[in-house]
């Protein structure tokens, strides 16, 4: 699942969004391109509902999907 998420802009937002998203499915695989300001999630079971949840917890905001 690859997500747009605004405010990113260094290192410390990759490691909380990542952090965030593998506090509720720690085998989620979590890379994040500050680029084009998209996280791309694998391999972990975690839903879209919770991974956007855990994105605006951490202080980001949920922009859309990126196809």
């Amino acid at each position: 699942m690859k997500l747009i998420v605004d405010n990113m802009s260094c290192q410390h937002c990759v490691n909380t969004i990542t952090k965030a998203i593998n506090a509720i499915d720690p085998k989620a695989k979590v890379t994040v391109d500050l680029t084009k300001h998209e996280v791309d999630i694998e391999g972990g079971t975690i839903s879209q509902e919770a991974t956007i949840a855990a994105i605006n917890d951490a202080g980001f905001e949920f922009v859309g999907i990126s196809y």
